[in-house]
Order: C-alpha cells, then sequence, then structure tokens
C-alpha cells in the first residue's frame, strides 16, 4: 500500500512538472456575448501565451451555470478542464433543490479574477423615465405592469432585479432568458421594460444612444461610467450588489498544477492587454489565492442564503 502511494505521488508531482503538455479546456457555463465570456476570452489567450499551450473556451450554457459545472465537476482532475464562475456558484445551493454536483467538495479553487457592475437600463426612447426613482414611483402606481429581464435564473442580472424590487416593495415580473445577448435584444426591442445588465453588455449600447443608464449596483460607481449614479445614491438605501468571477477547477486536481494555473492567471490580469480590455468593460481586477477564494465563497453562500430565503427569489 505504501509503495502505491509513493508510486502515485511521483506521478502526479511529473505530471505537475510537464504541466501543460495539451490544450487545456475553459469552461464557460453560459451563453457568448457577456462579461463572463469576454474574461474568460481574453484572460485565456493571455495564459496560452504564458504557458505555451493554446486555452480552448467552451460555452456551455443552461440551468443557471448549472450544467457547466455539473460537466466540470465531472471532468479528469488533471489541470485541462477549468471554468470560470460568477455569483451563482455562491447562490444556486439556496436556489435549487437538488444539484447535480458539490460546489464546495466538487471543485478547487484557482482565483478570483475580476468583479465587473451591473447597471439598470432602459429603452433611450422612453422619455417617461430618466432615474431610478421613476421606476419605483411607475411601479408602485402600477402594480405588476413592468418587467424586468435577466441573463438566467440565479444569475447576478436576476439576484439584482430581485433585491431592487425586494428592497423596494416592487410588483415586478421577472424574465428569464438563455443569456445575456438574447435578453438585451428583447430589451432593445421593447418586448421587456428594464434589465439590470452587465456594464459589459449594456455599455456599447448606452454608448450609441439605444439604452439609457439609470443607475449601478455596486456600493461605487464605474470609473467605465462615471455620470451613472449608483442604486443607493439614488434613494435605496442600503443595496449594494457587486457580480464577481472566479475560476475553479475538478476536485483532486494536484495542488502543483493549481498553483501553475493561479501563477498564470495572476500575471496574465496584469498584463497591458488584459488591463486595457478590462478597463472597456469596466471590469476591477480582484486576482486572489486558491485559499482567499475558498474562504470568499464560503462567505457569499453564506450571505445569499439568508437574501434568497428573505426575497423568495426561486428558480421559477
Amino acid at each position: 500500500m505504501a509503495a502505491a502511494s509513493v508510486l502515485t505521488l511521483g506521478a502526479t508531482t511529473a505530471q505537475a512538472q510537464t504541466y501543460p503538455e495539451r490544450s487545456i479546456n475553459w469552461i464557460v457555463p453560459f451563453p457568448p456575448g457577456g462579461a463572463m465570456d469576454a474574461i474568460a476570452r481574453v484572460v485565456g489567450e493571455t495564459m496560452s501565451k504564458d504557458l505555451g499551450q493554446s486555452i480552448v473556451v467552451e460555452n456551455k450554457p443552461g440551468a443557471g451555470g448549472n450544467i457547466g459545472a455539473a460537466y466540470v465537476a465531472k471532468a479528469k482532475p488533471d489541470g485541462y478542464t477549468i471554468m470560470i464562475v460568477a455569483n451563482g456558484m455562491a447562490v444556486n445551493p439556496s436556489l435549487y433543490k437538488t444539484l447535480q454536483y458539490d460546489p464546495v467538495a466538487g471543485f478547487e479553487p484557482i482565483s478570483l479574477l475580476a468583479a465587473v457592475p451591473n447597471i439598470l437600463v432602459t429603452q433611450s426612447t422612453r422619455k417617461d423615465v430618466n432615474s431610478l426613482q421613476d421606476v419605483i414611483s411607475q411601479a408602485k402606481a402600477q402594480p405588476g405592469k413592468y418587467t424586468y429581464a435577466s441573463a438566467g435564473v440565479g444569475t447576478s442580472i436576476h439576484l439584482a432585479g430581485a433585491l431592487f424590487t425586494y428592497m423596494g416593495k416592487l410588483d415586478m415580473l421577472h424574465v428569464p432568458y438563455k443569456g445575456s445577448g438574447p435578453a438585451v435584444s428583447d430589451l432593445l426591442g421593447g418586448q421587456v421594460d428594464y434589465m439590470f445588465d452587465s456594464i459589459t453588455s449594456a455599455k456599447p449600447h448606452i454608448d450609441s444612444g439605444k439604452l439609457k443608464a439609470l443607475a449601478i449596483t455596486t456600493a461605487k460607481r464605474s470609473t467605465a461610467l462615471p455620470d451613472v449614479p449608483t442604486v443607493a445614491e439614488s434613494g435605496m438605501e442600503g443595496y449594494e450588489l457587486t457580480p464577481w468571477f472566479a475560476t475553479f477547477a475538478p476536485a483532486g486536481t494536484p495542488p502543483d498544477i493549481i498553483k501553475t494555473l493561479n501563477a498564470s492567471m495572476l500575471k496574465a490580469m496584469k498584463s497591458e492587454k488584459v488591463q486595457q480590455i478590462f478597463a472597456g468593460i469596466g471590469a476591477e481586477e480582484i486576482g486572489s489565492t486558491p485559499e482567499e477564494l475558498k474562504t470568499y465563497l464560503a462567505d457569499e453562500t453564506t450571505k445569499w442564503a439568508k437574501i434568497i430565503k428573505e426575497t423568495g427569489i426561486s428558480p421559477n
């Protein structure tokens, strides 16, 4: 038994020393077009130059990120399958009765990557809405009339809207989509009234004059849109939601490989190209050690369990 353990340890060490020997599959559990996809692609491209192997981004959307997460949890823990996740990693355990993976035991944390604010937007053609208070007053005057879109149940976009309606005691209908892209498309077309979209997805439409920015979800204003007030500034005191993105590998991935991936990610985020892209999409770099990410996820899971219980947010 001892000899077998030594052989296994030796094989693992040798594997880590030569890693990576082939391309790495980076799973994005949502469709292309949002902040998560943009971050994975630019960080992955920069990492591939550092590691000497290509990083292939693959979108596996569905069920609020659960399909992609389940896929990674079942993947071989050899460092050749990793994933990027968002707040849903902390939210889904409280949101869904059953999951096809264990959000804690099923993964090895690699690093926090970035925070990207969400922003409340509506059609620029709407002359009756120019502030958050306009949204609140109209929703209170006509309960049940207004809708807000999201990129899917459990996404930060959904949570931002749910927290807003809960704190404001507003009766508004949540309309979930399979990704930010189709949700924005229907928002632009007037099929839905509002959306707490990621600044990454919304900013081009704000800049082009198609969407109107009303308020931002984070505690501080974004440098990408400094003239847009926060939700708290706009009258909903205590409101704050910071969407974050982080990376994980399947449980059992060797520590040396996790260390290699972590170091490469942190290096990539300091590169000029990634810094430029992050600035353009309103992302704030928040790299971490695996241990810091583990603690952060535990804290976020506790926080959102309480909010979900209080707000009554459900997958339906």
